[in-house]
């Protein structure tokens, strides 16, 4: 930050995988004095080794309140279908209330926020594990998309 000492890292950081740190940074690296980096700060070709577990969410002004806009491969097929364009609360697969509440919690704090909960995959061959929410603003006052990157981790469990 120009004429500023960094930030200091939340505190949730240093227990998270290598790869939510990387994420942290990269973004906190993009939003230089503002509080949240613009969509256009973002360059996918820096992401490349996140894209297949990302998600790219609109934060929309009605009834849907969060829609898929970009659903990254390994989150299609743990999912079993492709929500882009969909309403989160119609096509998440995780706890509906967890998932707006998670949502709910960046757009209101502006803030990055991470869900610790381990969800199981439709194709029980998936754990999701930590999963970290990164809000974007076009205007620094209002989130308008996040960021959501997932630490998945290969398991095979046995059908019910």
């Amino acid at each position: 930050m120009a004429g500023d000492q960094a930030r200091p890292a939340p505190d949730w950081l240093g227990a998270m995988p290598d790869d939510v740190r990387a994420l942290y940074r990269y973004w906190d690296s993009k939003r230089g004095d503002r509080q949240m980096p613009r969509r256009s700060d973002l360059d996918p070709a820096d992401l490349v080794p996140y894209l297949p577990s990302i998600l790219l969410v609109d934060v929309v002004p009605d009834e849907r309140l969060y829609v898929y806009r970009l659903v990254g491969t390994r989150e299609v097929k743990m999912r079993g279908n492709d929500p882009t364009g969909k309403p989160v609360m119609e096509h998440g697969f995780i706890d509906r209330a967890l998932a707006l509440r998670n949502y709910d919690t960046v757009v209101l704090s502006r803030k990055p926020h991470v869900d610790a909960t381990p969800w199981v995959a439709k194709d029980r061959e998936w754990l999701d594990m930590e999963t970290i929410f990164l809000p974007l603003s076009e205007d620094d006052a209002e989130v308008d998309k996040i960021l959501v990157y997932t630490v998945q981790k290969r398991v095979t469990l046995p059908i019910e």
